[in-house]
């Protein structure tokens, strides 16, 4: 039986469940069962390297419980979950400064049994029991492609300002953001992982060569994210990508800190990213940050947050929707920053629909090195294959296509000098930005107003219009309801 179909039968005993609903969490059901399945596996090799002494009770450990198919069922297997299984998982202690008790006491602070039917979480278990074995290559390899799969299914059941980013789109920004084999790699906002694991391979693919290479990459790699069941993915996801103690992924909100906080010696060499956009952050956030850049638009914060925590000559690939660029008021200001303290070397222009179904909102990959100021921004009108006419869930974007860019792209050492206008490239110099108010918007001067009379084009631009029109009216009435709800009074 192949992963994938292993998968759907345990997606399937879930709908079965009454205390399961919808797929958000079906996944978060399927992914702690999942996590400490991998980690079985996982400690079954590092035994077979020597001395390995476990952090979870040995009782509680995968094996001891769930590997007999005959093994404890119905209410006893509820009971010992719900009452023994999850808070001392929760409570892990670390012996020593072992970090492994951390890492799985902090994916457990979360997670939750939904399932009501002891019956049929022993059905569950065995599946992935007999279903799969993550100490084979092959297998392990292919669930890295069950995983995705995961993800999408879990972007299906997102909400505002939540898309994962296409592989293609991690894949670009990591190769031209380049990171060294010791350069500090941060996502401040890593969602499931993607740009890590990018990272990760990058990396390996590069640079490690011995042991102590891929020590140095281990200890290289950060990540934070706020929401619990993205961050149990990202570090089951590290986990499968040879992180052995994933404890630099950390559950918690980047931005609760104030921003002076942050000292020296947290600065990064690299940060790729992604933030959330079109989100707002909770009452009181903005005020970690310095009166003129006060807002509670999450990808503005970020973006200040990035500048601030770039080291020196450190560089940085982000992902930011059209209303960063042409966005005035707080954001003329956070841009003037921006072009001020970094060179922004490059903006590439992302057609519609890259992250479709999830939105269609445009977006833009913003790509710059802190320390010194900008004279000129290129700009890259990313083109969609021939033939194409937006991209779908049948028809995504492939790294292929990013081929042209990196054969126009050239090298930052020598300040991009190879690089010349052509009909998708063009240069603006930072004195014409400034005159524009720091309006980034700026459209190819190369290609006329292209106005399209094909009805179903027509068609599929007003429908997305609509889409757009009601995601900020959906955005709008939470806004306001959460304003207007009564708050109870704090004795």
């Amino acid at each position: 039986m192949s992963i994938s179909s292993t998968i759907k039968s345990i997606q399937d005993i879930m709908r079965k469940d009454v205390g399961v609903d919808g797929d958000a969490q079906r996944i978060g059901q399927l992914v702690w069962m999942l996590f400490l399945k991998i980690y079985d596996d996982k400690e079954q090799e590092w035994e077979l390297f020597g001395d390995y002494s476990s952090p979870i009770p040995e009782h509680l450990r995968w094996r001891n419980w769930a590997a007999n198919a005959e093994g404890i069922t119905g209410d006893e297997l509820k009971q010992f979950i719900d009452n023994e299984l999850f808070p001392a998982l929760q409570n892990l202690q670390p012996k020593g400064d072992d970090q492994r008790a951390f890492v799985i006491k902090s994916v457990f602070e979360d997670a939750y049994n939904y399932m009501k039917s002891g019956q049929l979480l022993r059905q569950m278990i065995n599946k992935i029991q007999e279903g799969i074995d993550f100490n084979k290559a092959q297998e392990r390899h292919l669930f890295g492609d069950m995983y995705e799969q995961i993800l999408r299914d879990l972007q299906n059941a997102g909400n505002a300002g939540e898309f994962y980013t296409p592989r293609p789109v991690t894949e670009f920004m990591v190769r031209m953001v380049g990171p060294k084999l010791e350069d500090k790699v941060l996502d401040p906002a890593c969602g499931t992982g993607g740009f890590l694991t990018c990272t990760i391979e990058h990396k390996r693919k590069h640079y490690v060569k011995t042991p102590s290479d891929e020590q140095v990459l281990q200890s290289s790699i950060f990540g934070v994210e706020k929401k619990p069941l993205p961050h149990l993915l990202a570090t089951t996801n590290m986990i499968l990508h040879g992180i052995e103690v994933p404890f630099q992924i950390r559950h918690d909100n980047t931005l609760a800190r104030p921003l002076i906080s942050w000292g020296p010696k947290e600065r990064v060499d690299c940060i790729i990213t992604n933030p959330p956009f079109g989100g707002m952050e909770e009452d009181g956030i903005e005020t970690n940050f310095p009166q003129a850049l006060r807002t509670r638009e999450t990808a503005d914060l970020f973006m200040t947050l990035i500048v601030h925590l770039l080291k020196d000559d450190g560089r940085a690939a982000v992902v930011l929707p059209d209303g960063f660029l042409f966005g005035e008021g707080m954001k003329s200001r956070l841009k003037e920053k921006l072009l001020e303290e970094c060179n922004l070397h490059t903006i590439v222009r992302l057609p519609n629909g890259v992250f479709n179904p999830y939105t269609g909102i445009k977006t833009n990959l913003l790509f710059f090195t802190k320390g010194t100021p900008t004279k000129d921004i290129w700009f890259y009108e990313h083109q969609y294959p021939e033939g194409v006419k937006n991209y779908s869930k049948t028809r995504p974007m492939r790294i292929e296509e990013f081929a042209v860019e990196e054969a126009w792209w050239g090298s930052a050492d020598d300040g991009f000098a190879t690089r010349e206008e052509n009909q998708f490239a063009w240069k603006v110099s930072a004195e014409d930005i400034k005159a524009r108010n720091y309006n980034l918007d700026c459209k190819n001067p190369h290609i006329g107003e292209l106005i399209s009379h094909d009805p179903e084009e027509l068609l599929a631009s007003y429908a997305q219009q609509q889409q757009e029109i009601q995601q900020l009216r959906d955005q709008l009435k939470s806004i306001l309801a959460e304003a207007l709800a009564p708050t109870s009074g704090r004795g």
